[in-house]
């Protein structure tokens, strides 16, 4: 019966997967999407060039990024039609970007935790693709608007870059774990702490939308809030890595109670 047993589980969890190959295969593919995305944003910033410099003053690299949503369309429906359309492509990335997830994994925490290394990979490569093709950002606090859906979220570069160093380390240390048989338990008060803190980010990236959407410069970024929120997720899923090692350490065993002696009673 034990040997039954242990032969369903094996046929049951599958042969091991090699975290090199998948590993290599999600940031082979961020870097691809993340030089894609940049080269939509050149074309994109080459066409509103004109319009932009005619509805606002100043230089065009310095404004385009903090533009007033409705202004193109005041001059140039086209270009308003493509602000739309543009909107519908930022849905499309992350739809495309949930997919590679599922397709990658096994598991939910296992086609999460590739979501997260592909989307990390892809943000980095991002600003480094814009960077090599226009000069642009001119540093790490230079503001960007990085979504549109369901408002703008804007930020300096460094605040979304370091959400996306995060998810990369994170992630990457999760399909490992996954890999070698160690797997990450992450219990319902992780979960809380890594969706709390992801939805404070999110609030720190949208906090000045009103004045991105009416193409004003924003107030100062809320560092103390973004540095909670990366903290609190941080936190969960740190938490749920120690207790997955001290459990692995303790062995199978730890929770099983002692069997009585059948031995005395014969």
């Amino acid at each position: 019966m034990k040997n039954r047993q242990e032969g369903d589980s094996g046929a049951a969890a599958g042969p091991p997967f090699q975290p090199g190959w998948l590993l290599a295969g999600l940031i082979g593919f961020g870097i691809g999407f993340g030089f894609v995305e940049a080269a939509v944003v050149v074309d994109l910033r080459a066409i509103l060039s004109p319009t932009v410099a005619q509805a606002n003053r100043g230089s065009v690299g310095e404004v385009l990024p903090l533009i007033a949503f409705n202004r193109p369309g005041r001059s140039d429906p086209v270009a308003m039609r493509l602000m739309r359309i543009e909107v519908l492509r930022e849905v499309a990335t992350l739809v495309m970007l949930a997919g590679v997830g599922l397709a990658a994994g096994r598991t939910f925490l296992q086609r999460f935790a590739a979501f997260l290394l592909a989307f990390g990979v892809w943000d980095l490569c991002y600003y480094v693709s814009l960077k090599a093709l226009i000069g642009w950002p001119g540093s790490v606090w230079t503001w960007d608007v990085l979504f549109l859906v369901p408002v703008p979220w804007a930020a300096p570069v460094l605040a979304p870059a370091m959400v996306a160093l995060a998810m990369v380390a994170a992630s990457s240390a999760v399909l490992v774990w996954e890999a070698n048989g160690s797997p990450l338990r992450v219990a319902p008060g992780d979960w809380a702490a890594i969706v709390v803190g992801a939805l404070i980010l999110i609030g720190a990236f949208c906090w000045n939308w009103r004045d991105i959407a009416a193409g004003r410069r924003p107030n100062p970024f809320p560092w103390r809030l973004f540095g909670t929120g990366l903290a609190i997720g941080l936190g969960g899923v740190g938490r749920a890595a120690v207790v997955s090692r001290l459990d692995k350490a303790a062995g199978p065993g730890r929770h099983e109670l002692p069997l009585p002696d059948r031995t005395r009673a014969g």
